[in-house]
């Protein structure tokens, strides 16, 4: 669902563009909050898996394809406003390397593809793990629930930008019924993809899961005929510190999405998204513009002069992913840092 630059007009992309430098610095403040111990090492790690499943179209319907946005896998494995900035390190990434999204339209995508879909996903896994009963399953049934409606609300919410500001003069009512209608199914990929990650990490390490968190039965205790809290039942005991580390994930993450971006991708669907293909069917693309990074040499996931198709795609997303992961955990340790700092005796002033 990368717009391109030209689909939406200059004042609109403008005003998206503020509107998530806002969320970004919103979510940068947030995510202090978030990331600990156990999430900071995993953040640009989930940026980095996100950016390489999203190079596996997967096919919905004749002619027309789809990948993962993300947004709910980033906010139910690190938070919600770790998950912002996650999918916001990623659509970079993508706009200036590989040329996959305009960027006079990054505004546009970041508040599409990242905030909206972690906004409303994370919303509903919440409002889901409150009523259902406090499972791990449970937690996995929420993920697969909130990735699914997360999609068509962000194409919804593309189809509010371009009645807004789009450079073509086309009917509202069509371009809202296509761009829902494909990506709920979409939606179905994305559910799918995210329910089984989440359900894979909670399986092995339920600790690093952030939206699991608090989801322990309490033991009770009946006293005088009252079910109290038993004593130190606030919360499961501490994991030994060998069980506490994150060495092995971090590596298996890494080498999954090494794996998928710079050899499984090579098999992805070749047919365009939804966006790409609604917008070829409607006339929406009649004014889209030549990226700013069309020479790039590594434009359109491909390493410039590598005619091998396999070689020079899979080595593509192979830089792709170490640079996303690179660039995100730098991001989210800087974050991290800055959390420590201003806990710190220091900086911590003591009344009388």
């Amino acid at each position: 669902m990368h717009v391109p630059d030209g689909f939406i007009n200059a004042p609109t992309s403008a005003v998206t563009g503020v509107v998530a430098a806002g969320a970004i610095a919103v979510s940068l403040r947030g995510a202090r909050r978030e990331l600990d111990e156990r999430t900071a090492p995993l953040a640009g790690l989930v940026a980095a898996f996100i950016f390489a499943v999203q190079m596996l179209n997967f096919p919905v319907a004749a002619g027309t394809s789809g990948h993962l946005l993300g947004g709910a896998l980033a906010a139910i494995l690190v938070g919600p406003f770790t998950g912002v900035l996650c999918v916001s390190v990623v659509l970079l990434m993508q706009g200036i390397l590989f040329a996959d999204g305009g960027l006079t339209a990054l505004g546009v995508n970041i508040t599409d593809m990242a905030i909206v879909t972690t906004v409303v996903a994370y919303a509903l896994f919440r409002g889901l793990v409150k009523v259902l009963p406090r499972t791990r399953r449970s937690v996995t049934v929420a993920s697969f629930v909130a990735a699914l409606v997360s999609v068509p609300a962000a194409a919804l919410a593309f189809t509010v930008l371009y009645w807004i500001g789009g450079t073509t003069d086309v009917a509202i009512g069509k371009v809202a019924t296509a761009m829902v209608g494909v990506h709920v199914l979409i939606g179905i990929g994305e559910a799918v993809i995210t329910a089984l990650t989440v359900g894979a990490v909670i399986a092995v390490r339920p600790d690093l899961v952030y939206g699991a968190r608090g989801l322990q039965q309490r033991l009770k205790l009946r006293v005088n005929g009252e079910l109290v809290d038993a004593p130190g039942a606030s919360g499961p005991a501490p994991a030994p510190a060998a069980a506490r580390s994150h060495r092995k994930v971090w590596i298996t993450g890494l080498v999954a999405s090494l794996v998928l971006a710079g050899f499984v991708s090579f098999y992805a669907s070749a047919d365009p998204d939804g966006l790409e293909k609604v917008a070829a069917d409607k006339g929406i693309d009649e004014k889209t513009e030549e990226h700013a990074a069309a020479d790039s040499p590594l434009a359109d996931y491909g390493v410039k002069d590598i005619s091998d198709a396999r070689i020079s795609g899979g080595l593509a997303g192979v830089i792709g992913v170490g640079v996303t992961v690179v660039a995100g955990s730098a991001v989210f340790w800087s974050v991290r840092r800055r959390r420590s700092d201003d806990a710190s005796p220091a900086n911590t002033e003591t009344t009388v």
